[in-house]
This record gives structure tokens, C-alpha cells and sequence, in this order.
């Protein structure tokens, strides 16, 4: 008999496998809740009928695998979907040791032993959300003309940001982990690729201990030739996020709310824009923010968290477009208008940067002269390659998924991720 899903458990002779969710074992009956990863069912094992089960029952624990078959009848008393089993053929597949965690275990701890707190719900609403999220992302770009793309995690050259990288033994020289696929998005656009997304992994090698830096995470990027400027760039991504949050809230949105006490909201279409230095003039004139004058060309660490605030009372939205960055701030690609003035912006939901995206530069010269002025010299000679036979005008961006999956739930970037690397975490 093939096995069934408990959510898609009806009336009948069916086969269920999964989790001791809970188990109570009475002088002549036996209660068992099985889980897996669709629901929950009650078995409820009659012991004089099925003296057959006495060791197996003896011997079992919560959390232990196991398997059934028998009929599954309607039964009123029963809280639990007002259904239950009644086994003729049980199997422990596993027994479980006492667990090492509790759902109130700290962080640290639950990470140590993170293939069990996995099992808890909210988990798995997180997995399955993600994967709502990334699909519909996806699916969004494909009807748009966008093909997917892998490019390669072992670069040869440490240069695409001022982020430290990994750098790695590679047979008799060395190598490193890319930061980003940012320069291989641009390779598609000189191949004429036009159109491209990628998802995989990302590594920064920052010794960052904050609840949304981690030093491996996984990364969903696009790149997109022929745009008139940066604003069809903040465009493609509000209209994106739009989407698949839209797609999350019908296929989670309830129970994101039941457990973590967070509703979804659908963002309205255009997403604020502001500048940044009307954003510092804001924060100052409602909340008495004054950023020191050597700072005012990027976004700092407390006005970021403030815009969530701002964002609320000004425009009632949770997303917000920060352009008109200092050139020194801004990485040596993006795009300078006749001012100077990098042609990008960083995205903000809910007070945390999400996304820096831009208009590349794409003529050569220009380009080129921007690499010198940050002192990149050779380190990105091959990137300038790209730019000698001729490219389109392009842009793109790039999103964490789970730094999306964090700011969805209201958790901490390290249990957002199926498995968290830090500074201080490379197990399990």
C-alpha cells in the first residue's frame, strides 16, 4: 500500500508515516498523534485486539518514525480533525533519545541540533514559504522573457566590493568565494543574454554579529539590458516583490499570522522614493535625527532602522526606494549622471536594506576611469573585458531570500536559514 499524506487523509484503509508527535500509553489503550510534514492524526491502538504491539509499544518515544496501516474512521471525540486510525500493522522505522532541545532552548543551542528544532511548524511554514517565495519570483521573471543562469562560486579575482572575501586553496594557487554573481550578470548582458536571474549561494567573509548578517546566504539576482535608466530598475523590483508577496500571503499568509503574529501585507504599486538627503531632513525635522556631516553620503545603521517608522507616517507603505548616494559610497559599476550622482538606490522594508540595485555603466572609458578611482587596478581587469565589444545599456539587483524569509517572520537572520554560517558557526 502506498503511503498517504495526513493531509490528504479520508475515510478508509490508508498507510501513514511519520513522527511520534505525542504518545500516551494506558493500561488497555494507546494514543498515538503521528506527524509529518502535511499534518497531524491520531492512531488509537486498542491493546487487548493487538497484544502484537506490547513490546513495540514499550519501547516506543516521542519523536521516534513510524509507520501504520489500518482504517481510518470518523470519530467525533477526536479534537484532532474528528478522524483517527485503528492499526492492524504498526513499525517503529527509528527510535528517538531524549531530546536534547525544547522550543524555549536559546538560539545557540537549537542550532547545535538544528535537524530537530527544524521539525517544529514554524519551521516548516518558514521552508515552505521560502519556497512559495522563490518559485514565485521566478515564475514572475519567466513569463517576462528571463532565462536562469549558474555562475561559477570559485572566482580568481578578490574585487567586486569592499567586503572581505574567503580565499581558498585551489590545487597550486589560490582563489575565492564570490561575493556576488554581479560580474557574471554583466558577462550575460555582453553575450546578449538580455535577461537573466540567478539563485545560489552568496559568501561575505564579515565578522559581522548582527541578527541579519550572515557569511553565507543564498542570493536571487537578475540583470536586464536596454532600459532607458535606474527607474526601470526600481520598477522590475517593485513590481517583483509585489508579486510573490502576493503569492505568499494566499498560500501561507494565514498561518505566517497564526504563528508568528505577523500579517502579510501586499504592497500598494509605485513604492516611495526619496532621496537621501531628504530622508536625513526628514528624520531630523520629525524625530530630531542628526546624522554628523561626514556621514551624510550613505545610509547609517540607525536611520535605516528609523525609516520604518518614517515610511509608516508619510506614505503608510512598508517599502522604500533610497536614491542620490555619495559617489565614494557606491561601487565603481553604477552609473554617474552628468552631476556625479550614481544611478542607484537601496531598497528598505520594514527598516532593513534589502536590495542595492543600479543603471551599470557600460561604456568602457567611463567605466574604467571609476575602477581607477577606487584603486581596483588589476583586480578587475577581466571584468573590463566584458565592456571592449560592445554591451547594452543594463541594470539589475539583487535580494537575500532569507534575509526576506527574516523580515516576513520577525526573526534573526540565523533562523531564517536552513543551516546559519557566522563568524563563530561552521557546524552542523
Amino acid at each position: 500500500m502506498e503511503r498517504t499524506l495526513i493531509k490528504n487523509i479520508t475515510e478508509g484503509r490508508r498507510r501513514i508515516a511519520g513522527f511520534v508527535e505525542n504518545f500516551r500509553n494506558k493500561r488497555t489503550m494507546a494514543f498515538i498523534v503521528v506527524r509529518d510534514v502535511t499534518g497531524k492524526l491520531q492512531v488509537t491502538i486498542e491493546k487487548e485486539k493487538h497484544p502484537e504491539f506490547s513490546e513495540m509499544l514499550d519501547a516506543l518515544t516521542v519523536e521516534s518514525v513510524v509507520t501504520f496501516e489500518g482504517e481510518v474512521v470518523k470519530n467525533d471525540y477526536v479534537k484532532l480533525g474528528g478522524m483517527e486510525m485503528l492499526p492492524d500493522t504498526m513499525r517503529i522505522e527509528s527510535i528517538a533519545e531524549a531530546m536534547p532541545i525544547k522550543d524555549d532552548s536559546d538560539i545557540d543551542c537549537r542550532m547545535d541540533y538544528r535537524w530537530i528544532d527544524l521539525r517544529r511548524e514554524q519551521n516548516k511554514v518558514m521552508m515552505q514559504m521560502q519556497t512559495t517565495l522563490t518559485a514565485a519570483m521566478r515564475d514572475f521573471l519567466l513569463e517576462r522573457g528571463f532565462v536562469e543562469i549558474h555562475t561559477p562560486k570559485l572566482i580568481g579575482a578578490a574585487s567586486e566590493s569592499g567586503s572581505d572575501v574567503f580565499e581558498v586553496k585551489y590545487f597550486d594557487t589560490k582563489a575565492y568565494l564570490a561575493q556576488s554573481p554581479q560580474f557574471y550578470k554583466q558577462m550575460a548582458m555582453a553575450a546578449g543574454l538580455e535577461r537573466i536571474f540567478e539563485t545560489g549561494p552568496v559568501f561575505r567573509a564579515e565578522k559581522s554579529f548582527t541578527n541579519k548578517h550572515a557569511t553565507e546566504f543564498s542570493g536571487f539576482d537578475l540583470e536586464f539590458s536596454y532600459i532607458d535608466g535606474v527607474e526601470d530598475v526600481m520598477k522590475m523590483e517593485e513590481e517583483l516583490l509585489a508579486y510573490a508577496i502576493g503569492k505568499v500571503k494566499e498560500k501561507h499568509g494565514e498561518d505566517i499570522e497564526r504563528l508568528f503574529g505577523i500579517p502579510v501585507v501586499v504592497p500598494t504599486l509605485p513604492f516611495p522614493r526619496m532621496k537621501l538627503a531628504d530622508v536625513y531632513r526628514e528624520l531630523e525635522e520629525r524625530y530630531g535625527y542628526k546624522v554628523p556631516d561626514e556621514l551624510h553620503g550613505d545610509l547609517t545603521t540607525e536611520a535605516e532602522r528609523m525609516t520604518k517608522q518614517l515610511c509608516a507616517e508619510k506614505y503608510g507603505h512598508e517599502f522604500l526606494f533610497i536614491t542620490d548616494y555619495d559617489a565614494k559610497e557606491r561601487a565603481f559599476y553604477h552609473m554617474r549622471d552628468e552631476n556625479g550622482v550614481p544611478q542607484g538606490y537601496d531598497l528598505i522594508w520594514r527598516g532593513v536594506e534589502i536590495t542595492t540595485g543600479a543603471q551599470r555603466e557600460h561604456r568602457y572609458e567611463i567605466l574604467k576611469k571609476q575602477a581607477d578611482e577606487k584603486g581596483l587596478g588589476q583586480d578587475v581587469e577581466f571584468y573590463l573585458q566584458f565592456f571592449r565589444y560592445g554591451i547594452p545599456p543594463h541594470g539589475g539587483f539583487g535580494l537575500g531570500i532569507d534575509r526576506l524569509t527574516m523580515l516576513f517572520l520577525g526573526l534573526s537572520i540565523k533562523e531564517a536559514e536552513f543551516l546559519f554560517r557566522g563568524p563563530n558557526r561552521l557546524t552542523p
